[in-house]
């Protein structure tokens, strides 16, 4: 299996990144690696399969998150998401959430380093994807370099190739979810540090990276870029993404094309019973910073939750901006 070219990929976020956000995100930007949300093992193995790996296939190419600490369960995960066509699977090691914590699994796993590579050997001994590992600098006291470079080194030699590193630290308790993306300081030298300690591996950065200029200068130092919430928030900042890292000549739609573009794929999804809203929340950030942007925010919000609400709210919405 060949690997997915990682140099710019958009984090997996739980409630956002879902199918819809991802097929609307792949008219932006054609090469950018797109990660699912965050899907446990016992939802894959005890709930519906297909409503949590179905993807269409215009979204490639495609990662899988998977969140577990049982290296059985994910193995038979692993095994399931390559009958799917996904490209690569991850592993949660970083999320900070209690309902997680309370599954064993996600950033407390970073205080489990054995656990983490038995994990990844599970995987990696059923599977011809790519298995990687996405984690935090550290938690709560367990933040010393020391242990960062320790972990690293116990999962590279099960056989992880490629690390995705959240350079900030989490507090497992005391911070929200939400207040753990911001509030423990950001502290990139740590990240670059490790890719001059373990040079044959891939080390992707991710955290806080907002603007053109941070993932050239991430560049500098490290194999890629993961970006998260401002790709959410703002997605057409990632139409830039495909001419200037990936040397492709033809222009990205503007925001216009973007909104007909996906129009087809909304009355798809409706008449298979989808609600118009569920694709369009997704959706509200497309005009960001443009005259009229607040507009077209308003008009979706008011409108694509009500009963008979048609894809044609979004030309009216789009009719609103300058």
């Amino acid at each position: 299996m060949t690997e997915p070219d990682r140099t710019i990929s958009v984090a997996p976020m739980l409630d956002w990144t879902d199918r819809h956000d991802r097929y609307f995100l792949r008219l932006i930007t054609s090469k950018a690696l797109l990660y699912t949300e965050m899907v446990t093992t016992g939802a894959i193995l005890f709930g519906d399969e297909a409503r949590h790996l179905d993807f269409d296939p215009a979204e490639q190419p495609v990662a899988l998150q998977l969140g577990g600490s049982n290296p059985e369960d994910l193995a038979k995960c692993a095994k399931i998401a390559e009958g799917y066509g996904y490209q690569e699977i991850n592993l949660n090691v970083g999320c900070p959430s209690d309902r997680v914590q309370n599954g064993r699994f996600g950033a407390c796993l970073m205080a489990e380093p054995q656990t983490v590579a038995d994990c990844v050997k599970a995987m990696q001994d059923v599977t011809h994807l790519p298995v990687t590992v996405k984690n935090r600098i550290g938690i709560d006291d367990l933040d010393s370099y020391d242990h960062l470079l320790d972990f690293t080194g116990t999962i590279r030699d099960a056989g992880c190739r490629t690390f995705i590193i959240h350079a900030r630290k989490a507090w497992l308790t005391g911070l929200s979810p939400k207040e753990n993306r911001t509030i423990p300081p950001l502290n990139y030298p740590r990240v670059y540090q490790l890719k001059k300690d373990f040079p044959d591996l891939e080390i992707i950065i991710n955290g806080g990276i907002t603007t053109l200029q941070d993932i050239d200068e991430h560049l500098r130092h490290v194999d890629g870029v993961m970006v998260g919430r401002e790709a959410y928030q703002n997605p057409y900042f990632l139409a830039a993404i495909d001419s200037r890292y990936f040397g492709m000549d033809d222009d990205a739609p503007d925001r216009q094309q973007v909104v007909q573009e996906i129009l087809p794929y909304i009355d798809r999804e409706m008449q298979k019973g989808v609600p118009l809203k569920s694709i369009t929340r997704h959706m509200l950030g497309l005009f960001q910073g443009r005259p009229g942007a607040k507009a077209w925010r308003r008009h979706i919000s008011e409108n694509a939750h009500l009963k008979g609400a048609t894809p044609d709210i979004l030309t009216e919405a789009a009719a609103k901006v300058r």
